[in-house]
């Protein structure tokens, strides 16, 4: 029979921390008087799938590892109509769940994140690295990112309602989960609300490793984020590799490496931008993001034409620019020729010019489908 609330626990070698967490984790959900289910995703080697199943939760073997597979799998056994996530390993007090339910309960948001940097965190609780720097900068970089007005987006203690979560296409497996479901929320315009709690020093030895779960959830907002990961650097790099080429090209005495550096920033610059267009234009082809005014300029049908049109202009500028430097250099005899600047821009035209012209069939390929 379903559930009203649905609580997952991810465990491993929890039992320190398990027989005091659910008692007071049952003694608060009787409180609130409504049904209720307590689901142990369990990949321990200890007593703690023993010790939940004593106190009337359902277990769950994780057959594979990490922090996400662990809901992910606890996903697929609630019935609960709202879904609450939580470590129980102390540093969340469960007694606080009413005020996490609240919001749901109210219809006043499809998702409740509690924020320990609002709330109290004890003593001991969190290590400074994580206060101080990790967490607010890896949040500030998703708000950025997503727009989104989180201040505490790895905090694990959450509830959701069941068809806001169905809505969410969830699939990391490791610690960027916690990431990876507010950006999910943000682009399926879920409301999504904080709650501040206090937060205890947890029981047992931490599992977390500082470096590698704030590299993953960074390398993950990267990824879900083309736009800024290619389009905005790869245009940052022409901008500045444009403006160096003016500079060097109109100064004396002759900057020669000032122009070699100039011309790879464009062609580089070029080359990601190109990288980015891909990856919005197949993000969209799958379903994954909304197309946008630039998406659907690179979308449309005339797009390879337009594009061998552009390339073919800037080869014949080039070529031409080349053919010059050609004929001064025959008028020579064949010697020595002092024709640097042109020829760094020869290059770098006729680089842009190839490459815009493969961008330009690579992009039609993608949309084969949508057109004959």
């Amino acid at each position: 029979m379903p559930a009203d609330i649905s609580v997952i626990l991810p465990t491993m070698n929890e039992e320190k921390a398990i027989s005091i967490v659910l008692p007071k984790l049952k003694e608060s959900l009787e409180k609130m008087g409504l049904s209720y289910e307590i689901i142990v995703v369990d990949k321990s080697v200890d007593n703690t799938p023993d010790i939940a199943s004593s106190f009337g939760a359902i277990v769950v073997h994780q057959k594979n590892r990490g922090y996400g597979d662990a809901y992910i799998t606890g996903f697929n056994y609630a019935r609960g109509k709202y879904i609450v996530m939580g470590d129980p390993d102390g540093s969340y007090d469960f007694s606080e769940l009413p005020k996490l339910l609240e919001p749901l309960l109210r219809d006043e948001a499809d998702l409740v994140i509690c924020t320990r940097l609002r709330g109290k965190i004890e003593k001991g609780a969190m290590p400074w690295l994580h206060r101080y720097i990790g967490n607010p900068l890896l949040t500030k970089i998703l708000n950025f990112l997503f727009k989104t007005k989180i201040s505490d987006a790895h905090c694990g203690f959450r509830a959701i309602r069941r068809d806001a979560l169905e809505k969410l296409p969830l699939k990391c497996r490791g610690m960027e989960f916690a990431s990876e479901m507010i950006i999910e929320a943000a682009k399926a315009g879920l409301r999504i609300k904080e709650v501040p709690i206090t937060y205890h020093p947890r029981i047992g030895k931490s599992k977390l490793n500082s470096f590698r779960d704030g590299w993953r959830h960074l390398r993950l907002m990267l990824l879900y984020s083309p736009s800024y990961l290619f389009i905005l650097s790869g245009i940052s790099f022409v901008i500045g590799g444009a403006g160096l080429m003016a500079y060097a090209y109109n100064t004396n005495p002759l900057r020669v490496h000032s122009l070699i550096l100039a011309s790879l920033l464009i062609i580089v610059g070029f080359q990601i931008i190109n990288f980015g267009i891909f990856s919005r234009v197949y993000a969209v082809k799958e379903g994954l993001e909304k197309p946008d005014r630039i998406t659907k300029f690179f979308m449309k049908y005339s797009i390879l034409e337009e594009g061998l049109l552009l390339s073919a202009v800037l080869l014949a500028i080039g070529l031409g620019i080349g053919i010059d430097i050609f004929l001064k250099w025959q008028a020579s005899g064949y010697g020595e020729l002092f024709e640097i600047k042109q020829a760094i821009l020869v290059m770098t035209l006729i680089a842009l010019g190839i490459q815009l012209a493969f961008f330009s069939f690579f992009v039609s390929i993608l949309m084969l489908k949508e057109g004959s």
